[in-house]
């Protein structure tokens, strides 16, 4: 029998989470605020010990197990979060707690385990990936009578993420609107039951990753369903089934649900790193992406929305990914796949078109004797409208473009592809090129460069560094060589020629070199 509403109230007023959990500040997001034209306000979940939510759970449902359970141990099964919150917790309560973790797990999530749950921890790897590790905690469960500590399907565990609404409506009473990241569900499903009751014209919205939306697939289905896949970049919330009793609390007390791409996530990161200067993880940062997709559909000001930043175990290697993501997120930039054709001066027209707007990015090469194809991307000051007006630019201008802004596999893979062997015989030579980055450096450089030689190949990435960098490749015959050495010479860029570098051989020179 499932807990009532009543009883979820009150158990989450009695939790004992403030043995190990800090009630963490309720922050005023002042960048984003001003930008969204509504009060922004963010829970800071990253402040407690493990820089997750996930502590409030897995304390409380030790905090309810008997003596004998307690004597007896705990299992869990966990790459993340959740793994860090049963280890903290059992080192509290000085009891010993298994953690399962797939053999796939990067060394410095169990190395965290460990640190967190120091001699009550054992860590147990087991199997390349969840369902193996949770089968296995499963087995060590039955065959030793440890208690399985589940991540977001337990009643105790709901109960503890429950008192972060207890907290929300103590440091802002008169909130409008409340978005909740939405994995397994235990986290709305416990601050909405808690919220709705005191506050039933609070309006609560779940946010899910558009590659993990097992609470919208439930919904569409009347019950939990599994998904076929899920996405792991919000590796937090990337949960195939719902929970059954985070299921049934967010069916009667979530007013809505939204989804989130991956470059949201990613501007979401940025937005809160702006105004805190604290790196969420990108499930983490899904509330505050749910706010800014949320607030471009709906016509808001004055209101006080509040989101949570349940999560900062970020990996360090994914913020360049993050990083690279954002802009098209936030609508900053756009990506075009080009067709020119190919003959001298079409690349310098084709910059000279765009007028002055900042390339972010340019890759560009030579198809064959006709064409040219180019990979750019160009930076936005007004967002889709000014997309529409660039789009209808090239087109009424002659070019073939493509937009490549929504495609995932262009910007995951393609962008850093572009290129390949030339077609036809070519007397190719690459250089790199150094020149300092300011607006319009780029026309700057292609105007000094000239027109003498056809350019090949090109790669240009803005980074807002002081140095820009240039990949360029030329048809150069061996009589006109001693002619660019020294024009090149007098362009005082520094450069190094790389035609002999095994990248460029490997991968881009053509076969009969």
């Amino acid at each position: 029998m499932s807990l009532s509403a009543n009883e979820y109230l009150k158990r989450i007023l009695l939790s004992p989470v403030y043995d190990v959990a800090v009630n963490s500040e309720l922050n005023r997001l002042t960048s984003l605020s001003s930008a969204l034209g509504n009060d922004i306000y963010l829970k800071r979940e990253d402040q407690q010990p493990v820089k997750s939510f996930k502590l409030r759970g897995a304390y409380n449902k030790l905090a309810c197990l008997s003596e004998q359970q307690l004597q007896a141990g705990v299992v869990a099964a966990s790459a993340g979060n959740h793994a860090q919150g049963v280890a903290y917790s059992a080192k509290i309560k000085k009891i010993q707690a298994t953690i399962v973790m797939p053999e796939t797990t990067p060394d410095i999530k169990v190395d965290a385990v460990r640190r967190f749950g120091g001699e009550y921890a054992h860590v147990v790897l087991h199997g390349t990936s969840f369902d193996e590790a949770k089968a296995e905690a499963l087995r060590l469960s039955e065959v030793n009578g440890y208690t399985m500590v589940a991540p977001f399907d337990d009643e105790d565990v709901i109960v503890g993420q429950g008192t972060i609404g207890r907290e929300l409506l103590e440091q802002l009473p008169d909130l409008d609107i409340l978005f909740i990241a939405v994995g397994g569900g235990g986290l709305a499903a416990g601050i909405s039951v808690y919220l709705k009751q005191l506050r039933p014209d609070l309006k609560i919205i779940a946010v899910e990753s558009d590659e993990s939306a097992c609470l919208q697939a439930a919904l569409q289905a009347g019950e939990p369903v599994p998904l076929a896949s899920v996405g792991i970049f919000a590796d937090g919330v990337a949960v195939k089934t719902i929970g059954t009793e985070p299921f049934r609390l967010c069916q009667q007390y979530v007013d809505d649900v939204i989804t989130v791409n991956t470059d949201e996530i990613c501007a979401a990161i940025k937005d809160i790193f702006d105004d805190t200067r604290v790196i969420a993880e990108p499930a983490g940062a899904l509330s505050v992406a749910g706010i800014r997709k949320y607030l471009s559909e709906h016509t808001l000001s004055g209101k006080k929305i509040g989101g949570i930043l349940c999560g900062a175990n970020i990996n360090f290697h994914t913020l360049r990914y993050v990083s690279e993501r954002c802009e098209l997120g936030e609508q900053k930039e756009a990506v075009f796949a080009v067709k020119i054709p190919e003959q001298k001066g079409e690349f310098k027209r084709f910059c000279e078109l765009l007028g002055g707007r900042t390339i972010t990015e340019f890759n560009y090469r030579y198809a064959n004797d006709g064409e040219a194809h180019i990979f750019v991307g160009i930076k936005l000051r007004f967002g889709r409208e000014e997309y529409h007006q660039l789009e209808k630019l090239l087109t009424d201008s002659g070019y073939q473009c493509f937009d490549l802004s929504e495609n995932e596999m262009a910007k995951l893979h393609v962008r850093y592809m572009v290129g390949g062997r030339p077609p036809t015989l070519l007397n190719e030579r690459i250089f790199s090129f150094e020149f300092p980055e300011y607006p319009g450096a780029l026309m700057k450089f292609l105007n000094t460069l000239g027109e003498s030689w056809n350019i090949t190949l090109f790669h240009y990435r803005n980074h807002g560094a002081a140095e820009g960098l240039v990949l360029a490749g030329f048809d150069l015959p061996d009589q006109g060589r001693v002619d660019f050495d020294q024009h090149l010479d007098k362009l005082g860029y520094q450069y190094d020629e790389q035609t002999s570098n095994p990248a460029y051989q490997f991968f881009l020179s053509d076969l009969a070199k």
